[in-house]
């Protein structure tokens, strides 16, 4: 008789992955809450029918009930209601500002770290400055110098995250360049552009994507902060942060107004958290056991 050969069939790359990423339970913990916050954004008008500017003084402080879950504010708005709509700008602000600066950190990083030289040292120094002061305080100073607004908070928390993606693309470039294939490319006489963008950057992309899913609660965070100092959004539009500013005067007699947009934040930045660590160890291959 003729030995059979018996092919084992291997599993695809995305069960794989899928088996690596639920072997982390609170992984799968911060991704639900993710979800669950995701589809409150955006199917918040189907879930509550009021409006979330809309007020009305004759329900105003209303505790929790069965025509308002979380009760309502000092104008008698409902708090679920702008919970929701204020988890589409927390989260949409959030995630804008972290993406947009991981793309621009990882352009500027990835040209410092395969130029060097002098421009490359200038260019890590003004990062070095950045970094030397904390993250909060330098964002509350750029928002208060160009003025509290939605878009000027978005672009200080950007301004002040940009370096650690510069820092990181730059370490992850010093070594891509001197791979084969990038020297190969400068012998043929590419461009330093094209090897920038074909070379450098796909190859320095995974950390970045790893730092940048770290990254989004504490952006959360930070939105929530600037919101609740008055330099973020603006009264009446529904943010976390701003609720609880107005709220906290509340706090001793109606706890339910600072209370559940606290609960929100809570939850937002621990199921970011929580999702970065399993993306990181999803991603990086030396954080697999």
């Amino acid at each position: 008789m003729e030995a059979q050969t018996v092919v084992l069939k291997q599993p695809s790359q995305l069960k794989l992955n899928w088996y690596r990423f639920r072997k982390n339970p609170l992984t799968l913990i911060g991704g639900s809450v993710l979800v669950m916050f995701i589809f409150l954004a955006i199917f918040a008008p189907i879930i509550t029918p009021y409006n979330p500017e809309m007020i009305n003084m004759k329900e105003r402080l209303q505790p929790p009930s069965a025509s308002h879950w979380f009760g309502t504010d000092e104008v008698g708005r409902d708090l679920l209601t702008r919970v929701a709509y204020g988890a589409r700008l927390s989260l949409g602000m959030g995630i804008s500002v972290v993406v947009i600066a991981g793309l621009i950190g990882t352009v500027i990083g990835a040209f410092a770290g395969y130029v060097g030289g002098k421009i490359g040292q200038v260019i890590m120094r003004i990062m070095d400055v950045i970094l030397a002061f904390p993250t909060l305080v330098l964002a509350m100073a750029l928002t208060a110098a160009l003025g509290p607004s939605l878009f000027n908070a978005m672009l200080a928390i950007a301004i002040v995250k940009i370096p650690v993606f510069v820092r990181l693309a730059r370490s992850e470039t010093l070594v891509v360049r001197e791979k084969l294939y990038v020297k190969a490319a400068k012998t043929f006489g590419l461009s330093d552009m094209w090897i920038i963008s074909r070379h450098i950057i796909p190859n320095v992309i995974t950390p970045v994507i790893i730092q940048v899913t770290l990254d989004l609660g504490d952006a959360i965070l930070l939105i929530a902060t600037l919101g609740f100092l008055g330099l973020g959004a603006q009264p009446p539009t529904p943010e976390w942060g701003s609720m609880i500013h107005t709220g906290w005067e509340y706090f001793l007699d109606q706890w339910w107004y600072a209370t559940f947009p606290g609960i929100a934040i809570f939850l937002a930045s621990v199921s970011f958290n929580l999702l970065g660590d399993g993306f990181r160890d999803l991603l990086d291959p030396k954080s697999l056991k």
